[in-house]
């Protein structure tokens, strides 16, 4: 009786053994195909990965693990749209001084204030920048632009009603 309990409790721990190392051996096959199609479009480096784990057991999966790529291609995805968004910030993009909204190089005023970016040469008629005294294009001095001042008044003479005598006309 003795020698049936135990010949069951040895079998009973060999079935239990078996079945834990036929899961752990098949979820190490099973997550190392999730594993490669995270990380690789390649079918056939689906297969060969798999069967590599499946093949050999915890070595097939340290091999695995040592050749898989490093990221995912999420990951990868996720980066290129930072290096992406990080290049499109350092381009320069132009704005208008008056309302800081986007404008095209080609334009001479702001669509939205009206602000003058840019002048024709006098000579080629390319745009140039508002400071530049000279085209680069075509090597013309261009005139001196005219901005508004505020214009300087000269002192009027005082109407005749608010003078009090004649000694302060002049």
């Amino acid at each position: 009786m003795l020698e049936e309990t135990v010949s069951g409790f040895l079998l009973f721990l060999a079935t239990a053994l078996g079945a834990a190392v036929t899961a752990l051996w098949a979820g190490m096959a099973i997550w190392t195909w999730r594993d490669i199609r995270a990380r690789s479009r390649d079918g056939l480096a689906h297969i060969t990965a798999t069967a590599l784990v499946a093949l050999l057991n915890v070595f097939g999966l340290l091999v695995y693990l040592m050749l898989r790529p490093r990221e995912t291609l999420a990951e990868a995805y996720e980066r290129s749209l930072e290096e992406e968004a990080l290049l499109q910030g350092i381009e320069e993009k132009p704005i208008c001084p008056g309302c800081a909204r986007p404008t095209q190089t080609a334009w001479q005023v702001c669509p939205y204030c009206h602000t003058r970016l840019r002048k024709p040469c006098i000579q080629c008629g390319q745009l140039l920048e508002l400071a530049w005294t000279l085209c680069p294009y075509c090597t013309a001095v261009q005139a001196a632009e005219t901005a508004p001042r505020a214009r300087r008044r000269t002192p009027q003479p005082a109407p005749l009603e608010y003078i009090q005598d004649e000694s302060e006309i002049e």
